[in-house]
């Protein structure tokens, strides 16, 4: 793939452009790792298990997110998901045009929607989820089944210390101010 590095590669350039500034390189190494395997994780499954049922990670991701948890608010399975409620919006039609979810108002607030899977998404995730699960089992294979208990409670940990400081961190960052809008990185039109 053009412009495709190694794992290793990418370590021995970050390595040789940081040098000599003072960093805390295993914190660095983690996160940049996170990231990475979190991105090489997704772009497998997506090609492999979830293109066979033409479904996006985040499709994936929102199918699981109502299966588990039942019939939710959108806000809550957009947070849980970890998308925009506007990208949940589009996945939901999406989902909702292939049988998969049903979208209904909230009983009691109006302005309220509230998403919950058909019979058929149902069963497509019991026939599916096993399918992923095998794919899961396949990426972690080099760890045996203490190492994936290791592992995913390091990153239960990073997580929690984002969910109950993260706030309070990027306050003082930011000396109590809050944070800019967020931009698409597009300069705007002059």
């Amino acid at each position: 793939m053009p412009g495709h590095r190694s794992i290793t590669e990418a370590e021995k350039l970050a390595q040789a452009k940081l040098g000599g500034i003072a960093i805390r390189r295993e914190q660095m190494a983690a996160v940049a790792n996170i990231y990475r395997a979190a991105a090489t994780v997704r772009h497998h499954l997506e090609n492999s298990v979830l293109r066979g049922s033409d479904l996006t990670w985040t499709a994936f991701v929102v199918l699981w997110v109502v299966w588990v948890w039942g019939e939710s608010e959108t806000r809550h399975i957009a947070e849980e998901a970890g998308i925009s409620k506007g990208t949940l919006t589009g996945v939901a039609r999406t989902l909702e045009s292939r049988g998969l979810l049903r979208r209904a108002g909230h009983p009691s607030d109006g302005r309220l929607v509230l998403l919950r899977l058909t019979d058929e998404g149902e069963a497509f995730m019991r026939e599916v989820f096993p399918a992923f699960n095998e794919e899961e089992a396949f990426v972690t294979s080099q760890l045996s089944d203490e190492e994936c208990r290791g592992l995913a409670d390091g990153l239960r940990r990073v997580v929690l210390q984002v969910e109950e400081r993260g706030e309070e961190r990027r306050r003082e960052l930011l000396g109590g101010a809050e944070p800019a809008p967020r931009r698409s990185g597009r300069r705007a039109k002059g």
